[in-house]
């Protein structure tokens, strides 16, 4: 077997043009030395009952032996102040703020806000230990002095939390007090011990949110003992404040700026889409917080009246801090190389071979070339669904839930990058895992190895994918690539001098912006062809201002694996409502006229044609295949073309009036089971044995100045396309439509 995970790497960008640079950044724990070079990806599915893979040799400048090293990843958000003027000054100081845990009874203690250099072991710090207990720690040249609540904190419960620090005196205060008394919640608790009256932590060293500073600097790690769960209104006063003082100093949304002794009062319900938050305060304390925490959290004071934090942003003063939390791998980049001229837009990949302990390694690092703008090399061009790759990026599912084997209706099979992926988790979860502290996870990132978006990877998505590459090149259409990022940023216009534009086989995820383009595209004469299932299903935004980033809030519906916090279903880096796009007005049925129905995963199965596909103006579509003919009762996924995800035609949900029904594959049996949003009561017979949700429709409809959407609405449609050598009907039916579709003929 290839050891396809020693050495790992990823682009510098995911989407790139003749003569733009692009640079990859590769790491190794085992070699020190890999032979590198480029291919263009026709098929990336191993498969041998498929094409096999198959990757085309492009001749390029990294071409040869490059060497590599170690290059470490360094996990979990924080906040950071740089001050070396007002901070470091401070020998008598009162800090407060509302925390609110989310893992108690971590392995190591976590760190909620200090001033600490690590390398001195000095300064002061607040942290939650192990056994949930909060402790001060004042520390002088290895000295250390620590207060401990005499009782554990709560998960998940809002708590004040105070420190009195006066190195003058010698005097430290801890003090706590539950803002939820009922049912057993009350924390209340006041403590007070010596702590030194010299020294403290160097001027250069900052003020640390969610962790503590190492007093190292890059490439070693910069924090550690990273905090799980939420802060909200962290304020800093020079000199002592009674219990009640801070609390109403915290309290306030707006302290006064003119108060003289008000060192900091963070606000981290301003600048909710950025990286920055403010200090009300006359010092003007900014600071930055690091590794994409969740923003846009409710806060202490939230009423649950609201539900967004674009409606009342000063009931979204928390940040939510995650151990696990990964904005960027941050390896040095290894090589890089000028996208030559001549090269056509595709799928393309790094390949890194070596050899360990006598085994062969070849990896991959994914990118896409698209051509240059405002310019096309085809009548055809395919969107390769980005934002689904990332969602589904590094995923855990298959280990860590549960259910997994009982929802896949199989035993696992394990690959080598899942078990990889289970011992090294520092590479990042998919939006389909959780945090170590049970929240979701709603950023995912493109700037990291990601071992299930290169070929031979797990088959979902990438490597579906492939396969309509593989048969666009059979039958010698020719066509461009551009991602979905690229269409989020650029809009319609990169589509519309594009006589068809072709989804791949699973678009699940999809922005505001890339919905509103593929709309526009239709309704000016554009031709699309949805060759998949579940797609346009989840509404995501990519970063605005951070390349190949998504976020994600899932809802309380839909095929979900976890829901976004009470009130924290907006976007934070735009405001914008997430969850299902059926649940913001634009069911996937009014794009493309079918919408998620159910899952298939124990078989495939096959269509069979209905009236619609039996009329006269129909008929191009079914040129060659009988008209009883089961279509697509084979395939490389569970042995049909109808499986994995499906969708359907409604009406209700706005598919188009004009709409033709040309076919549908409703024997799915025990095993097609509907989505939650299909189902709103329970009842017996809802599965595919007897309901007809359970379906997957093959629509044709026109849109306006001869417009047209064609969609199969099955994932495993695109891997049942090379059966037989390519000579099969669903190959056909593919080969009819955008024959026609590309021609002028009216439809």
């Amino acid at each position: 077997m290839i050891d396809s995970t020693s050495i790992l790497a990823y682009a510098s960008q995911l989407s790139v043009a003749p003569g733009d640079e692009i640079a990859f950044h590769i790491g190794s724990e085992r070699v020190r030395e890999t032979e590198t070079s480029i291919v263009r990806v026709r098929c990336g599915d191993p498969d041998e009952n498929g094409p096999g893979l198959k990757l085309i040799e492009m001749p390029s400048a990294i071409d040869g032996r490059t060497p590599i090293e170690p290059q470490p990843i360094h996990n979990g958000s924080y906040g950071t102040v740089e001050d070396t003027l007002v901070l470091p000054s401070l020998r008598s100081f009162t800090f407060g703020c509302y925390v609110y845990p989310t893992l108690i009874g971590s392995t190591i203690d976590q760190t909620v806000v200090s001033r600490w250099n690590g390398r001195d072991d000095a300064g002061w710090r607040l942290d939650i230990d192990t056994e949930g207990f909060a402790v001060l720690t004042v520390g002088h040249a290895g000295h250390l002095s620590q207060i401990r609540s005499p009782v554990p904190l709560l998960n998940r419960e809002w708590i004040f939390l105070a420190v009195v620090v006066d190195q003058t005196s010698g005097a430290g205060l801890l003090e706590g007090s539950s803002l939820a008394r009922d049912g057993g919640r009350d924390r209340r608790f006041s403590v007070s011990a010596v702590i030194p009256t010299s020294g403290g932590a160097s001027p250069d060293t900052p003020l640390v949110f969610a962790a503590r500073w190492s007093g190292f600097s890059a490439p070693q790690k910069l924090t550690s003992h990273h905090f799980n769960g939420k802060i909200d209104r962290p304020r800093l006063y020079q000199g002592t404040l009674e219990h009640a003082a801070t609390l109403a100093l915290v309290e306030n949304l707006t302290p006064p700026a003119t108060d003289p002794r008000l060192i900091a009062a963070w606000d981290f319900s301003q600048n909710i889409p950025s990286d920055e938050f403010v200090d009300l305060s006359a010092n003007n304390l900014r600071g930055k917080v690091h590794e994409l925490p969740a923003r846009g959290s409710t806060g202490a004071n939230w009423t649950g009246q609201i539900g967004s934090w674009t409606e009342a942003p000063s009931q979204y003063g928390a940040i939510h801090f995650h151990e696990d939390d990964l904005e960027d791998a941050r390896w040095q980049q290894t090589c890089s190389m000028r996208i030559p001229e001549n090269w056509r837009p595709g799928f393309y990949a790094l390949r890194m071979r070596g050899e360990h302990d006598g085994r062969k390694i070849e990896s991959f690092a994914s990118f896409f070339v698209r051509p240059k703008r405002g310019r096309r090399t085809a009548d055809v061009l395919v969107i390769a669904p980005t934002a689904t790759y990332l969602a589904y990026a590094n995923t855990h599912v298959r280990l860590d839930q549960s259910h997994f084997e009982v929802m896949a209706d199989s035993l696992l099979i394990v690959s080598q990058d899942d078990v990889f992926l289970s011992a090294h988790r520092e590479f990042g979860h998919s939006t389909y895992d959780t945090h170590l502290d049970g929240s979701g996870i709603s950023y995912s990132s493109a700037s990291r190895p990601i071992l299930n978006m290169r070929p031979r990877a797990n088959t979902f998505n990438y490597v579906n994918d492939t396969h309509l590459l593989d048969w666009l090149e059979e039958n010698e259409f020719a066509y461009d690539v551009v991602t979905d990022e690229d269409m989020h940023r650029d809009g319609a216009r990169l589509l519309r001098d594009y006589r068809v534009v072709i989804t791949m086989s699973h678009p699940e995820y999809y922005s505001k912006e890339m919905f509103d383009a593929l709309e526009a595209y239709q309704n000016h004469g554009g031709r699309h062809m949805y060759l998949g299932g579940n797609g346009f299903y989840w509404r995501i935004a990519f970063h605005p201002t951070k390349p190949g980033i998504i976020e994600l809030r899932r809802g309380v519906t839909g095929l979900r694996s976890w829901e976004a916090e009470a009130g924290e279903g907006n976007l934070a880096c735009t405001g914008e409502p997430s969850g299902l796009w059926r649940s913001n007005g634009r069911a996937p049925q009014r794009l493309v006229g079918v919408g998620f129905s159910a899952q298939v995963f124990d078989f495939s199965t096959f269509y069979r044609r209905l009236p619609d596909g039996l009329e006269s103006d129909t008929a191009f579509v079914f040129e060659g295949v009988g008209a009883d003919e089961p279509i697509g009762n084979f395939g490389l996924r569970l042995g049909g073309a109808a499986g994995l995800e499906i969708d359907r035609a409604d009406h209700t949900l706005g598919s188009a009036p004009n709409i033709r029904i040309l076919a549908t594959a409703d024997r799915t049996g025990a095993g097609g089971i509907p989505t939650p949003e299909e189902l709103p009561v329970l009842y017996r017979g809802f599965t595919g044995e007897e309901s007809s949700v359970a379906r997957a429709d093959m629509v044709l409809f026109s849109t306006a100045e001869g417009g047209a959407v064609f969609s199969v609405g099955s994932i495993a449609w695109c891997c049942a396309l090379s059966h037989n050598q390519y000579e099969n009907n669903v190959s056909q039916i593919t080969r009819n439509v955008l024959r026609r579709f590309l021609s002028d003929a009216p439809l």
